[in-house]
């Protein structure tokens, strides 16, 4: 099997979906920024900040010196982390450069999370008048954003943790809490581990070629990205998300990164269905560990 698809389980089936945002009466939908499209990003994603606590990036490095996707080490060095996270990040990177397979939430068909699950794409905001739904097409992930709304005094963690937002001018803000941790829950795509109380507070904008332009630099620097202008929208425009990730107990500070997305495409039929469990071959010899109910549901 071609190594470059070890750590990603195959997709085969297709389908097609359309949306734009809708505004409701109460609102001023001059004033509401339009991010609708379909956004895509390179894997493992994150662009580190040019300066400031940071993402972690991949130790393991091409000819070119951008990332090698195939030997997954995350700088386990980076003094955003814990002692004991440094330990977890430094274990996974091991097995990342054994050939033998790291698991995570992609390449195991489980839920990811925020802010995992930024790498995954494409990627479509669906505003509409009270919440914002956001979809990820591998693997047919949602998240729902109650805007101007607080979190509940009380919640239970669940895979994506509860989302409330609000717009600041030409910018849409999501603040989530309360993320459940499960067997293969991580930050990033390097293993960095996280716990109930991860805090992220995510800020989308869109932004014209020469503003997008320092984000791609940063990560052309990181990830083996395709030569050229990346593609805008119909618009020609790019979508940013700069997120801010806190978690006490993992990382010795809050710590910043940037999501740039290219366009996905702008016609229905370029989103794609993308379904992890259809084929769960992870290696030759080895299936990925997709969840399983514990008891038949009849």
């Amino acid at each position: 099997m071609d190594l470059r698809w070890r750590n990603f389980p195959l997709v085969l089936t297709f389908a097609a979906a359309a949306v734009t945002p809708t505004f409701g009466q109460s609102e001023n939908a001059e004033s509401i920024p339009d991010l609708s499209g379909m956004w895509a990003h390179a894997n493992p994603g994150f662009e580190p900040m040019a300066s400031g606590p940071t993402a972690l990036v991949n130790r393991s490095r091409r000819p070119n010196g951008t990332g090698d996707i195939l030997k997954l080490a995350g700088d386990y060095t980076n003094p955003i982390l814990t002692p004991q996270a440094a330990e977890v990040v430094k274990k996974h990177g091991e097995l990342g450069l054994s050939y033998t397979g790291d698991p995570n939430p992609r390449n195991q068909c489980w839920p990811e999370g925020p802010p995992f699950v930024f790498t995954n794409g494409p990627t479509q905001l669906i505003q509409q008048p009270g919440k914002v739904t956001i979809l990820y097409g591998y693997n047919h992930q949602v998240r729902h954003v109650r805007m101007n709304q607080p979190h509940p005094a009380k919640l239970i963690p669940s895979w994506y943790g509860d989302s409330v937002g609000r717009y600041e001018g030409d910018t849409l803000i999501i603040d989530t809490v309360g993320m459940k941790v499960g067997r293969y829950s991580m930050v990033d795509w390097y293993g960095t581990p996280h716990t109930e109380a991860l805090h992220v507070i995510e800020r989308y904008r869109m932004l014209d070629y020469a503003a997008a332009k320092e984000g791609f630099e940063r990560d052309a620097k990181q990830h083996n990205v395709a030569a050229g202008m990346p593609a805008a929208n119909a618009r020609g425009k790019y979508l940013q998300l700069q997120f801010t990730v806190d978690n006490k107990t993992v990382f010795t500070t809050p710590w910043s990164a940037t999501m740039t997305y290219r366009s996905g495409g702008n016609v229905a039929t370029d989103w794609a269905e993308l379904t992890c469990a259809e084929n769960i071959q992870w290696y030759p010899g080895k299936d990925s560990d997709v969840p399983r109910a514990l008891k038949p549901d009849l």
